[in-house]
């Protein structure tokens, strides 16, 4: 392994981070851009040193998001565990099932996703609860468990499918859906970090160095989205989800 690869490979995990901390999506960038540069190289190797990367720049977003957005830290954390549940079961699903078959299902959600929050242009830009704590915490929980179990078995999509449940579901605004959302999707990436890591699956000096990359990229985002507030956040979910339909599109029909 080179030194430009490496260069190439750590500037593809700044702007991953970045786009990460905002409103997810950052898988965009960082898996193709180690599948394309390290062919040779086992793709579960590449997986478990994408997932190194990301549950460190996920990590440092939600500790920013924390410090500076009014997070219901009792829903977040119930959602964390319930996420980091469903994603270990989710990956070890993977591990003996292929996960092709799901494509077109989450192609079509996406799409939904996407019309729905289209047609809403006021939807999340402030703060309207619509649940009861109690249910809110339910739908919190069922959610998170759901959606882990998806990030651990297919994976694109998982931050703009937490956000659109929190946002859409919950009623919280983008910016605070964004926030609760670093914070569960760190959770389902280091479920999947510790099942790759303990089968040998990670390149460990590779991963640190772009770990510490996408770092720098999530507090970039973070505080651009902090900055912003939730309409510049909406405007960038819709590009994002767009793209993820875009990619799944091609995986579905090639």
């Amino acid at each position: 392994m080179d030194g430009s690869a490496i260069a190439l490979l750590c500037l593809a995990a700044f702007a991953a981070g970045t786009l990460d901390a905002v409103v997810g999506g950052g898988g965009l960038l960082q898996l193709p851009a180690l599948l394309l540069v390290l062919p040779q190289y086992p793709v579960v190797a590449l997986l478990g040193t994408n997932k190194l990367a990301s549950v460190v720049g996920t990590g440092s977003a939600a500790v920013t998001y924390a410090k500076r957005i009014d997070v219901h830290r009792p829903t977040a954390v119930r959602m964390c565990v319930a996420a980091f549940v469903g994603s270990g079961a989710g990956a070890a699903l993977a591990t003996v099932a292929g996960s092709s078959v799901l494509r077109p299902v989450v192609l079509v959600a996406l799409v939904a996703v996407w019309l729905y929050t289209l047609r809403r242009p006021s939807m999340g830009e402030v703060e309207a609860l619509r649940l009861t704590p109690h249910l809110q915490t339910a739908v919190a929980v069922t959610g998170g468990l759901l959606i882990g179990l998806y990030d651990g078995f297919v994976g694109p999509g998982t931050g703009s499918f937490l956000v659109f449940l929190l946002v859409g579901v919950v009623g919280l605004s983008f910016l605070h859906a964004s926030a609760t959302a670093k914070a569960v999707n760190t959770m389902t990436n280091l479920a999947a970090l510790l099942l790759f890591g303990l089968g040998g699956h990670v390149l460990w000096g590779l991963g640190a160095a772009m770990a510490a990359c996408n770092l720098l990229g999530s507090q970039v985002g973070t505080r651009l989205a902090i900055r912003r507030g939730s309409a510049w956040v909406r405007r960038v979910f819709l590009v994002v989800v767009a793209a993820l339909i875009v990619r799944l599109a091609y995986d579905v029909l090639t």
